[in-house]
């Protein structure tokens, strides 16, 4: 169903309800009765230890002048009694600094098991409290950099791509990402992130630095006088465009200096395709074919292969077959191909590499979220980044590593740009991220994995701007833990989803496997729908014990084409496992095109 934005909004999560809870819990809770007294509810906040999640473990204060608040005896003699009474797993630990007692509730335990033993302390008169001994992880670090706070595309709440709370997880580390681009220029801010790259401009009157293609790709200069690259176009200065890039992605992070990258714990390997007036389809082809792994006739093997390429370039036409062979190849080798819509506000099926296929095509946001006034828009956009957007100031940008040269090289600075180039990188170091948090994902799980945890823009989109804006944080959450690599089982018989009807269910014949289902059982989803946040999925195990997927939301996204992990360890393996879909609101449809298990 099609609710107004602002409804959408108002909808109150639950989790967050939860949360709420978690801050304070009462010390009593008052309960008006017109018949016989029944006992309070236990208040959520002391069953839980975090949101959603029993707790294994809890911490229970005694009052002043009980003997359990001395005696360890007489305290691991209390979790005995208790134990009886609940008839679940109840034992002393030790005595924390405060007196308080820490108390095991054993592995994995229901929520009404830790109610009950909850609710058993609490009738005890002895007892001051009870409170879960709750999981705390480390919160998103600021980091030193001395230009962060100018970073507004990293962290802002309205249209920053929330990439602090991700590093919890992840930083990138042990992924090369490939910049094909113009070159590397040397900048202190990168240097340490900076592996062996290539220059594969073969004609001499782009490269201008005197020779063709070698190992080297130091970034010369792109300058040009007026008229130089076409009739008509003035003279312009050198753009330093590739360093810009990679700094967005790598920069080094914590250093004291400078800004912050966003898979900056990744490594950048500079290849160099653009010189003077732009770069050949030729040199990019085989630039894409050696960044991820593959052989170029002429040229050493890459010693520092790519799994996520950043192509913040393009041009006008159809995707050739001769480029899209190439993608096509590095997206087999396993590198994610990361390309910008283009900056003519025009739909970017008439731009390549934006409109070919296995590529995930960006596109620009300014910085309240809206489409960049330049951005190219349309159905071969993948995703939204920030690109920003310096008409009214340029503070409004993006701001990366730089040179000040005008035509050669000259000092280190930041410098804010603004562009799909700027947008691309975003989502390129988020793929670096994810890769890192789970290796075994592919390019495809990977785009899909950005899109459907993307977040609705929090502006206004004409043309398609693709799932929404990039949510670091949510995707590498949705990504981390490893995609299992055993035996799968699917369903490819599509189901048609009614409208505000009963669920469907697809099922799959589980056979061969022994004993239970992994602790990490990987639930492949493909659905077509045009408002997936009117769906709720479910995975029905063989005894009919159901495991929540995806609940409704205010996501006004279209299609579920992504891959949940159950921990379905007190499954048994084989039998008949079902995916159970229902759209639990009018006006929009879809289908169940196919659904995969893999143990």
């Amino acid at each position: 169903m099609r609710t107004s934005p602002t409804l959408r909004r108002k909808l109150i999560s639950v989790a967050a309800v939860s949360a709420a809870l978690l801050t304070a819990a009462p010390a009593a809770v008052a309960v008006a009765q017109e018949s016989a007294p029944t006992p309070a509810a236990v208040p959520a906040a002391q069953t839980e230890a975090a949101p959603g999640t029993p707790a294994e473990r809890l911490i229970v204060g005694y009052k002043s002048g009980a003997t359990e608040a001395e005696s360890n005896k007489a305290a691991a003699a209390d979790a005995a009694a208790k134990a009886v009474k609940t008839g679940e797993d109840v034992d002393f630990q030790r005595r924390l600094g405060t007196g308080a007692a820490l108390v095991d509730l054993g592995t994995d335990p229901t929520r009404a098991a830790v109610a009950d033993v909850v609710a058993a302390y609490r009738a005890d008169p002895q007892v001051a409290y009870v409170v879960p001994d709750r999981l705390n992880k480390p919160t998103a670090v600021t980091p030193n950099d001395t230009e962060y706070a100018k970073q507004w595309d990293l962290f802002e709440s309205t249209a920053g791509m929330n990439v602090p709370a991700a590093w919890d997880t992840t930083t990138g580390s042990g992924v090369t990402v490939a910049v094909i681009d113009t070159g590397y220029v040397a900048h202190s801010d990168l240097a340490a992130n900076i592996v062996g790259g290539y220059d594969f401009i073969s004609d001499t009157a782009v490269s201008v630095d005197g020779n063709g293609r070698d190992s080297n790709p130091a970034d010369p200069g792109d300058w040009y006088n007026a008229g130089e690259c076409g009739a008509g176009i003035p003279a312009s200065t050198s753009s330093w465009h590739g360093t810009h890039v990679a700094g967005t992605i790598a920069a080094a992070t914590n250093n004291g200096k400078g800004v912050a990258g966003i898979a900056y714990g990744a490594k950048i390997s500079p290849v160099r395709v653009l010189g003077k007036c732009g770069g050949y389809d030729s040199d990019i082809i085989d630039a894409i074919t050696w960044a991820s792994g593959g052989t170029v006739s002429g040229v050493p093997a890459n010693t520092n292969v790519a799994k996520v390429i950043n192509m913040s370039l393009g041009g006008g036409g159809a995707c050739s077959t001769a480029t899209q062979s190439a993608i096509n190849g590095a997206v087999s080798r396993g590198t994610s191909v990361v390309v910008a819509a283009g900056n003519e506000n025009t739909n970017a099926s008439s731009s390549s590499p934006a409109n070919c296929g296995n590529v995930i095509t960006v596109a620009a946001t300014n910085r309240a979220g809206s489409r960049a006034s330049y951005s190219n828009y349309g159905t071969v956009v993948d995703i939204s980044a920030p690109g920003g957007e310096t008409r009214t100031t340029t503070a409004n940008g993006i701001l990366s590593t730089l040179n000040s040269g005008t035509k050669t090289p000259s000092t280190e600075n930041y410098a804010y740009y603004q562009g799909t180039s700027m947008a691309t990188p975003h989502v390129a170091g988020l793929a670096a991220l994810m890769k890192s948090a789970n290796s075994a994902l592919t390019p495809a799980q990977i785009e899909s994995a950005i899109k459907a945890n993307a977040r609705p823009l929090p502006g206004t989109c004409s043309g398609g701007c693709g799932a929404g804006l990039a949510d670091a944080a949510k995707t590498v959450q949705a990504v981390k833990g490893g995609t299992s690599t055993g035996t799968t089982f699917s369903s490819t018989t599509a189901v048609a989803i009614p409208d505000n009807g009963a669920a469907i269910e697809s099922p799959i014949s589980v056979t061969g496997r022994s004993g239970n289902a992994p602790s990490s059982l990987q639930v492949g989803v493909d659905i077509t729908h045009t408002y997936r946040g009117d769906l709720v999925i479910d995975l029905v195990a063989p005894d009919g014990s159901t495991y929540r997927l995806k609940s409704a939301a205010s996501d006004s996204a279209d299609n579920v084409n992504t891959t949940y992990t159950v921990n379905a360890s007190g499954e048994v393996a084989n039998g008949t496992w079902k995916l159970r879909v229902q759209d639990t609101a009018a006006q929009d449809t879809g289908t169940l095109n196919g659904w995969k298990l893999t143990f």
